[in-house]
């Protein structure tokens, strides 16, 4: 299922579900059929934003270049991709309406 967020401070960002609500449960938010970020929040939530992304940084440089033996010789041990990329969006959004002085609403 698809969750789209919107606020007048930027385009529309849709993303699934599952993401949707691990990035909400960051900003201390649940996933609901509808909900917002009131602009008195945004600040809060981009500062756990982003303090997520640090660490999610420092924990995948910490494991970049580790191999793994597999059965053919060694591997490069192939990384998904990290929080910033995924979180890039959302992140962008919320700094955009904090400067419009707009809300976030979401709706599935």
């Amino acid at each position: 299922m698809l969750v789209t967020f919107k606020c007048h401070a930027a385009p529309d960002v849709m993303m699934l579900d599952n993401l949707a609500q691990y990035l909400l449960g960051i900003i201390g938010k649940r996933l609901g059929p509808r909900g917002v970020i009131a602009h008195d929040e945004l600040e809060t939530a981009i500062a756990k934003l982003e303090a997520a992304i640090a660490t999610d940084r420092r924990e995948r440089a910490e494991h970049e270049g580790h191999f793994h033996e597999g059965e053919d010789g060694r591997h490069s041990h192939e990384v998904p991709l990290g929080l910033a990329q995924r979180a890039f969006p959302f992140l962008d959004m919320l700094k955009a309406a904090r400067g419009e002085g707009g809300d976030i609403l979401w709706g599935v």
